[in-house]
């Protein structure tokens, strides 16, 4: 099936699924995975083998449904949370997606990328979480010393249900302080979310109560820029501390003179 036609299809369900349950006013609309069948069979469209592929599509691929985008105030858009196992809930937030800043500098470092990773890595978010180990590009971003914990870590979180944090590292700093850092990576089309940073952070919580959770947003831009975010939870809603862009390059493409504008943005107090 061509992505067009999955995404009209995801859509289609998405659709039915919130004008069931919507009401006039309301700011969240719970729904669970079985209304997915219902619909589909009310619709006549065949479900796919994974199911939970609707929703991630809708989180970080495409648009909401026309008529879901219709009921939205001025301000706020709908997301889709997880509210348990084989629950969601459409919850209405000030900000979904995140958009890297195209006017932001960038900052070029020399790659240190192994050529055998970069030859053989078979995603682009897979290529991307490589980089940024290797370069180790959180440490700069952060000025901390990182580590890379474990990939993938799929879980069950109290009120949101199965999650899959893309890496985590731990890292400390020069007081000893010690924190959990959440990565988010995102490759091709797909878009940053506030839906996995707030499911990130309420599984360090969890799993590591002990250390500064501090969650961390990537994404590829266009001539393989990096964007990385540190991003932060203020009254339930996400927001951005900081946003850095790196490009890697061989070293001898780093110039003299770029040197010199690099040093020059180094506060003097």
């Amino acid at each position: 099936m061509s992505k067009q036609k999955k995404q009209s299809r995801y859509k289609a369900l998405i659709e039915k699924i919130f004008l069931d349950h919507y009401s006039n006013g309301v700011t969240q609309v719970p729904f669970q995975r079985v209304d997915l069948e219902t619909a589909a069979s009310e619709l006549g469209i065949v479900l796919p083998k994974n199911l939970g592929d609707i929703i991630y599509s809708i989180r970080y691929r495409t648009p909401m449904p026309d008529a879901v985008l219709a009921t939205q105030p001025e301000g706020m858009e709908w997301i889709i949370e997880g509210a348990g196992a084989s629950c969601y809930l459409f919850k209405l937030v000030g900000v979904n997606r995140i958009l890297p800043n195209p006017n932001l500098v960038t900052t070029k470092i020399p790659d240190a990328t192994p050529e055998i990773i970069a030859a053989n890595a078979l995603t682009d978010e897979q290529a991307l979480l490589a980089k940024i180990r290797y370069n180790r590009l959180i440490d700069l971003f952060l000025g901390l010393v990182t580590y890379s914990l474990q990939n993938h870590l799929r879980t069950n979180v109290s009120g949101i249900g199965q999650i899959e944090i893309d890496e985590i590292y731990v890292g400390i700093d020069r007081h000893g302080s010690q924190y959990v850092l959440p990565i988010q990576a995102k490759g091709g089309c797909d878009q940053l979310s506030v839906i996995q940073t707030k499911q990130d952070v309420s599984c360090c919580k969890h799993k590591f109560p002990t250390l500064i959770c501090r969650p961390i947003s990537t994404q590829f831009m266009a001539d393989d820029l990096i964007a990385i975010f540190e991003l932060t939870i203020e009254k339930d809603e996400v927001r951005i501390v900081d946003e850095r862009h790196y490009r890697l390059v061989p070293s001898d493409q780093i110039s003299p003179s770029e040197l010199t504008e690099y040093r020059n943005r180094v506060p003097t107090s």
